[in-house]
């Protein structure tokens, strides 16, 4: 790989979670800090691509000139991001933690403590990898995550096939060093037809053989 890997490519990359408000203090989210979606967009950037990070709350700023970061919050407003900005990338990359469901409604104001329960109707979320997968071109390559804690393997094939994605990052939660928080991870990155299992390295090393594999793919 070099500078130019990339070169004449877009690159429209999520990353991070999202926040979805219970009221004005409070949300739904989990987890995730954004390092690896981050990772990837600095790596893409590195071997001459122009990427588009909608990116949803962390504390990480992009470093490399060649990434535009696009801040959202929650997942309707990284849909409606990556919805703008689709059409004109040539590879997709869904590493975002995107919360499954939202409130239906949402308090204006603080919920008070008022007795020992309180019950929260949720809503399902937008899959965002499945909806685009839907409108994707023969000459466009999409890359999907799947963070599993049991049936890892045949979770992250069912949402290959489902999500139409060319190829998906598993990592499992039972790996130590792997997942949220950490600066390492342990994948697993499945297509249709092969599954490549890599050891634990640091999230810049495991960016570099997520591209250095998508590169074989475009580029024979």
């Amino acid at each position: 790989m070099t500078e130019k890997s990339f070169k004449g490519r877009t690159v429209l990359l999520t990353a991070g979670p999202t926040h979805e408000p219970i009221d004005p203090v409070r949300f739904i989210g989990n987890h995730s800090t954004g390092k690896m979606g981050y990772a990837l967009a600095e790596c893409f950037a590195q071997q001459g691509a122009k990427v588009i990070l909608v990116s949803g709350p962390t504390n990480l700023h992009p470093q490399h000139e060649g990434i535009t970061k696009v801040a959202v919050t929650t997942a309707d407003q990284m849909f409606a991001a990556v919805q703008a900005e689709a059409k004109a990338a040539d590879i997709w990359v869904f590493a975002a933690a995107v919360a499954d469901y939202r409130p239906k409604t949402v308090a204006e104001k603080k919920i008070k403590k008022a007795g020992d329960e309180l019950t929260i109707e949720l809503v399902k979320n937008v899959d965002i990898a499945a909806a685009l997968g839907k409108q994707k071109k023969a000459n466009q390559f999409s890359v999907g995550f799947a963070l599993e804690t049991d049936n890892e393997s045949a979770n992250a094939s069912e949402k290959l096939c489902k999500k139409n994605l060319d190829m998906i990052v598993l990592n499992s939660l039972n790996d130590a060093g792997a997942g949220f928080a950490h600066d390492t991870n342990k994948i697993t990155i499945i297509e249709k037809d092969a599954t490549h299992t890599f050891a634990l390295k640091q999230k810049s090393e495991v960016a570099q053989d997520i591209t250095k594999l998508i590169l074989e793919r475009i580029y024979g």
